[in-house]
């Protein structure tokens, strides 16, 4: 029998070896997240989740290697020149990396243009570790998007978000293939919304900036948003160092861009645009005050293309344009961007105020042309209306052209696009950008126009007076 003394002492030692077990199986128990109801801590169960749909592309394209110098060589070897073999000029392959992300099981993959330009062969490598060859489907320069197909099915696809909804300081994960690393997930938020950037071909940008680290390798990739849903396409940096390295400002497109852009290449294979045909400039607070704007919004036009669907609609020089459709204007780049999301054909409504008035004006949107489509079409004709006698590609200056090579929105005539090396106006001088106002003192508004005023020339040289930059100058081009 144990003593009343030890039957306690007994109690208190089982006591505390229960309370030891028990110490220990709370131990194996995993712990509760370190924030409840509060910050979310960990984004591991989104790239799980979106992680299979970004692949890697790897693009090749062969360049010409150039011609041996002979007379280089003959400096170099003397003598000994005839006597060895001169070897062909052999082809030379050049390799991109970039990324992409698959958006139909089918094997619809969305990338980048500049990843994909030019690209004879494509191999996409999946997360699964397979390769496959991709062909492009289409393709858009002035957005920098291309889609991709490869022979799959059953692809974990990434559901596209609503870029219009983000908004600046909400989290967003880049991932992609950085430097020709495996897939890479960084993080970091929504820096700014609409930014334009003119690193790339500069048609059409609406960027959403982000500092989540985006290095080479990442354009294509994908910008997600917290709920695991596309909202961006990364397209570009901005770097301090040659090596192009991240400090934190990068670009992606925004998904509903690359929706719009992707629904119209994949019907058709290519893009169509609806345009105005205005020059604009946004509303600053002096020219608010000089045209009595109680408001400083919107844009102002300052040029209306003759013929034009703006011209038609009975838009004028000054017209403060605020709203399309009802959705206001904030800048050009806006109202641009509005207007080519829209198809060629369609009714827009645009409210103006004119003369301090508020008015709603009806237009049916006509057709943009890249600038190279354009030149393209008219170098075609250019061989038999006489432009071609010149050996310069034209087209009729917009207020997009003039802009870009720097002359007054005012200016009238046609852009020199190309001019063929050896060629009467090569020899004369004239440039690429050049605007060419007239020729033997006839104003040139179509290659029709240059035609009529060549054949005046005669055994002359054509008096040609451009438009380089703002300045203008006279030319003699004499006709061979």
């Amino acid at each position: 029998m144990l003593s009343a003394g030890a039957m306690l002492m007994f109690a208190v030692l089982l006591y505390a070896t229960a309370a030891c077990k028990s110490s220990t199986a709370q131990n194996t128990t995993p712990l509760p997240p370190l924030a409840q109801g509060g910050p979310r801590t960990s984004f591991a169960d989104v790239v799980d989740r979106v992680g299979p749909s970004v692949v890697m592309v790897r693009a090749e394209r062969r360049t010409h290697a150039p011609q041996q110098n002979d007379d280089l060589m003959r400096q170099l070897f003397g003598n000994r020149m005839p006597q060895m073999q001169q070897q062909a000029p052999r082809d030379q392959v050049e390799r991109g990396l970039g990324s992409g992300v698959i958006v139909n099981s089918d094997g619809t993959i969305l990338t980048n243009f500049h990843v994909v330009d030019g690209a004879e062969d494509i191999k996409v490598d999946l997360p699964d570790k397979r390769t496959l060859s991709a062909k492009v489907v289409g393709s858009d320069k002035a957005s920098d998007l291309a889609v991709l197909k490869i022979d799959a099915s059953n692809l974990p696809a990434l559901a596209l978000g609503d870029s219009d909804k983000m908004r600046v300081g909400d989290v967003v994960l880049a991932i992609g293939n950085p430097l020709g690393l495996q897939q890479t997930v960084t993080m970091g938020i929504i820096s700014a919304k609409d930014r334009q950037t003119g690193v790339g071909d500069g048609s059409f940008e609406d960027f959403l900036q982000t500092d989540a680290p985006i290095n080479h390798g990442n354009s294509g990739g994908a910008l997600i948003n917290t709920n695991g849903e596309l909202i961006g396409i990364n397209s570009q940096i901005l770097s301090g160092s040659q090596q192009g390295g991240s400090i934190g400002i990068g670009f992606a497109i925004p998904s509903n861009m690359a929706k719009s852009v992707m629904d119209q290449l994949l019907a058709t294979g290519k893009v169509r645009r609806g345009q105005l045909g205005i020059g604009i400039q946004s509303v600053t607070s002096d020219l608010a005050e000089s045209l009595g704007l109680n408001d400083v919004r919107g844009v102002i036009v300052n040029q209306v293309q003759p013929g034009s669907p703006a011209e038609k609609a009975g838009i004028k020089q000054e017209d403060v344009i605020t709203a399309l459709n009802g959705a206001l204007v904030n800048d050009g780049n806006d109202l641009r961007n509005k207007v080519a999301g829209t198809l060629p054909g369609t009714e827009v409504s645009l409210t103006v105020l004119r003369g301090g008035r508020e008015q709603q004006i009806k237009a049916t949107l006509g057709e943009f042309k890249p600038a190279e489509e354009e030149a393209s079409s008219l170098g075609n004709s250019n061989n038999q209306d006489g432009s071609g006698v010149m050996g310069v590609n034209v087209q009729p200056l917009t207020p997009e052209l003039a802009s870009q090579v720097g002359v007054p929105a005012s200016t009238q005539g046609l852009v020199v696009m190309n001019v063929a090396p050896g060629s009467p106006a090569d020899d004369a001088g004239i440039r690429q950008g050049d605007v060419i106002m007239q020729i033997n003192r006839q104003p040139i508004r179509s290659a029709d126009d240059v035609k009529a005023a060549l054949t005046k020339s005669g055994s002359k040289p054509a008096l040609v007076l451009i438009n380089r930059g703002g300045a203008t100058v006279y030319q003699s081009v004499k006709i061979k």
